[in-house]
């Protein structure tokens, strides 16, 4: 008897990130490729070991990935792909949105126990973290994102700022410089903060991000340094650098670019 075929390459594995176990992914593959068969043809058409067959078509039951005959011998018969997908995915989606809950309430629980009290402070390293992080916070944002910055940190942030003026959060930018034009809806002062040195004007990737009031991340770097970044959602490190904001703004005006 020639050795069964083999699945097409790569399939198996991508049926397993959809959570099928190996034997499972071989058995479908093998009963898609007959009308339909018995536990004995799949174990010789899928190259699955005799005694797994019918554990593994029972979970592929379960999983209303195959159906069954009431004949005997029983015969098996595979679903549709798209269909099987669909049903696969419907399950990822579903227990994620259960872990999300679950685990969230769990971090929410320890942040309590072990954050009373305390103001965390988080330290983040290199540019592609902090701004990725940044990205992130932006993305968070429900009624406000301030954001005082050099040019060469605001840069990469214009469409994860423009993203959050669709959505209605209001944005205020208080930036060294700004090349293009500025979103509808943004309000933006182009100006250099007094913190910055004459000699940089703003061109190193520095620069205060809140959100809602309550997130903060402050960005520190320049000239050969490996940027740095604070975050943190303590009460006294948001009412902090709020101060700061509000002195900054002070001193700027309200001159605006609209």
């Amino acid at each position: 008897m020639s050795p069964p075929p083999q699945p097409p390459q790569g399939i198996t594995t991508a049926l397993k990130t959809l959570g099928l176990t190996k034997y499972e992914a071989l058995v479908y593959v093998a009963l898609l490729r007959v009308t339909s068969a018995t536990a004995t043809e799949i174990h010789e058409i899928s190259g699955v070991p005799r005694a797994s067959v019918y554990p593994v078509l029972d979970r592929l039951l379960q999983k209303n990935l195959v159906t069954v005959s009431h004949t005997t011998p029983k015969r098996f018969n595979a679903i549709p792909p798209d269909e099987a997908i669909n049903s696969l995915m419907r399950e990822i989606e579903e227990k994620g949105a259960y872990a999300k809950v679950v685990l969230g309430e769990i971090y929410a629980e320890r942040a309590s126990i072990e954050g009373g009290g305390q103001e965390l402070i988080w330290n983040i390293l290199g540019e592609a973290n902090i701004k990725s992080r940044m990205r992130d916070l932006i993305a968070q944002a429900e009624e406000q994102v301030e954001i005082i910055g050099s040019w060469i940190l605001l840069k990469d942030l214009r469409d994860s700022l423009s993203g959050a003026v669709k959505r209605g959060v209001r944005v205020d930018v208080i930036a060294s410089a700004w090349e293009g034009e500025i979103p509808e809806g943004m309000e933006v002062i182009v100006s250099v903060p007094p913190i910055w040195r004459e000699e940089t004007r703003g061109t190193d990737m520095a620069g205060v991000l809140f959100i809602d009031r309550e997130k903060v991340l402050v960005a520190m770097g320049g000239h050969g340094e490996v940027p740095t970044a604070l975050y943190s959602e303590s009460e006294g490190f948001a009412r902090f650098f709020s101060r700061y904001s509000e002195l900054t703004r002070s001193y700027l005006g309200k001159t605006r670019q609209r």
